[in-house]
């Protein structure tokens, strides 16, 4: 986990710097939460393994307690006939002395397989608690890489857009804008005059055309007049 605090570190700083160099971190975090996952595969398989000694020992114990109790009826049973007259006494007696004999190796095949038993399972619930912390610590690393992916790509974007805006020529830029404005404004001003020029041509036209509508056979006699005072309607010689 101090590892993994370290990495953290680097990725608290805000240096561009520091930033460039957290591919690394996240590269050997990603192979450590590899190795805790085979780690977590392993020790699965070895508490799985211990259980079954456990269970097994458990079973030997019954099965050994079992077989000395009935080592013990049979005994009772031989000292029984013996008492009855079925059986020699003396028969009867080493017979017994064999089955307590069997009995007592199975009490201690018994004793033996509980205490391995208690053994084996202190031994899985030990592991238990270590596959549990082996879980959570895989989980918390995992979102923690989550976090710090993410911080990852928010800070090179950050960098990226920063940059660009570090490289910006903000007074070429605006002096660029004015000169753009001026020009603009110029075209804007000739347009302007032409068509002031167009709509005064086009009032005077319509200023004539109006006058001959409104008195047409006075300006014919008008005209007609300024051409005989000119001597426009006489005739060639």
């Amino acid at each position: 986990m101090n590892l993994f605090a370290r990495l953290f570190k680097i990725g608290q700083a805000e240096s561009h710097s520091a930033i460039d160099q957290l591919e690394d971190p996240i590269k050997m975090t990603e192979q450590a939460l590899r190795d805790l996952r085979q780690d977590l595969d392993k020790s699965l398989q070895a508490l799985a393994e211990v259980k079954a000694m456990g269970i097994r020992a458990r079973n030997e114990a019954e099965g050994s307690r079992s077989k000395a109790l009935d080592y013990e009826n049979k005994a009772v049973l031989l000292l029984q006939r013996a008492h009855k007259g079925d059986l020699a006494t003396a028969e009867a007696d080493r017979l017994a002395g064999e089955a307590l004999g069997k009995k007592a190796e199975h009490e201690a095949h018994a004793t033996r397989a509980t205490a391995d038993q208690q053994r084996f399972e202190q031994s899985a619930q030990q592991l238990d608690q270590n596959v549990q912390t082996l879980r959570q610590t895989i989980g918390q690393w995992e979102n923690e890489l989550k976090t710090l992916k993410a911080r990852v790509t928010v800070s090179t974007a950050t960098k990226t857009i920063n940059k660009q805006l570090a490289q910006l020529d903000s007074s070429g830029t605006v002096a660029l804008l004015e000169r753009m404005k001026e020009k603009v404004a110029v075209e804007e001003a000739l347009a302007e005059s032409y068509g002031e020029i167009a709509q005064e041509k086009k009032s005077l036209d319509q200023e004539i055309d109006r006058a001959l509508q409104a008195g047409g056979g006075q300006a014919a006699a008008d005209l007609q007049a300024l051409k005989q005072k000119l001597g426009l309607n006489t005739p060639p010689a």
